[in-house]
């Protein structure tokens, strides 16, 4: 059942306050306005929408080429789609790290183009200034620990994060340094569920969990893997709820045989 008052959007504050109760979050990524519409119809509660359009929609290996502008596009169609859900925009890689000046532009271009309610970016205290700019404008900003996919060709992979020691105080302190920076929450993203689970427990604002356990104040997934629309990407942390590459290939299948047997159109399908 739905948490969503009808009419009602969610707000940051909401999402603080569903932590504050113990009522989960959910997130799914959405790039389009239809997927939009369907979502935000089922009653989730945050829309991201990530950069991995980069990888699911445009077929790039790694998130790193997609710009402010291709951003814009998918979020402000997200934004026509949905109309209770929070929608949540992940700055692209170059458009926030060098600094806090730029950060601020990309935010602001970004926020009045796509008409977005907040926004994401990756990465710990080294960020804070510019998180700090950026929520002193009034911009929600959502960090990211962990796997930080835009890093990927420094990690050297995507494989689990804070696996040691050091790494995962590391994450801790930059957890804590987020939220004091004013971050509304925080995705974090494949590591051990022990460690999310203490990250929670650490900070007040809501910690959104991907490959990171059951301990954490929501989950996000992307939303073709989640329907199976990525055939051959199975991470032991995803679940499929459907397998839509199958479906949709038998239903494409049917209509090529239609047309060409000329089934389709048939008489009551011509005017």
């Amino acid at each position: 059942m739905s948490h969503i008052t009808p009419n009602k959007r969610i707000t940051t504050a909401r999402l603080k306050q569903m932590k504050a109760k113990g009522d989960l979050i959910t997130m799914l990524t959405a790039y389009d306005y239809t997927m939009a519409k369907i979502l935000d119809d089922s009653g989730i509660e945050v829309l991201l929408v990530g950069d991995s359009a980069a990888n699911v929609f445009a077929g790039h290996d790694t998130t790193l080429p997609i710009t402010v502008d291709q951003m814009i596009y998918h979020a402000s169609a997200v934004c026509r789609g949905a109309s209770q859900a929070l929608v949540l925009v992940d700055m692209p890689f170059g458009s926030y790290e060098e600094n806090a000046t730029d950060a601020f532009n990309a935010a602001v271009k970004i926020m009045k183009e796509s008409r977005a309610h907040a926004l994401k970016l990756e990465g710990g205290v080294e960020i804070v200034p510019q998180i700090k700019k950026i929520t002193a404008a009034g911009i929600p900003i959502c960090g990211h620990l962990g796997l930080t996919p835009q890093s990927v060709n420094q990690f050297g992979g995507f494989g689990v994060r804070a696996k040691d020691q050091g790494e995962a105080e590391k994450l801790i302190s930059d957890a804590i340094a987020l939220e004091e920076a004013g971050c509304f929450a925080i995705v974090v993203e494949k590591i051990p569920a022990e460690l999310a689970k203490t990250v929670s427990q650490k900070v007040a604002i809501p910690i959104i969990g991907i490959g990171s356990g059951n301990g954490c104040d929501g989950q996000v997934l992307v939303v073709n893997d989640v329907l199976g629309l990525t055939k051959d990407f199975k991470p032991k942390f995803l679940r499929n709820y459907l397998n839509l590459y199958e479906e949709i290939s038998g239903a494409v299948k049917n209509y090529i045989s239609d047309v060409k047997t000329k089934d389709y159109p048939n008489k009551n399908e011509q005017y």
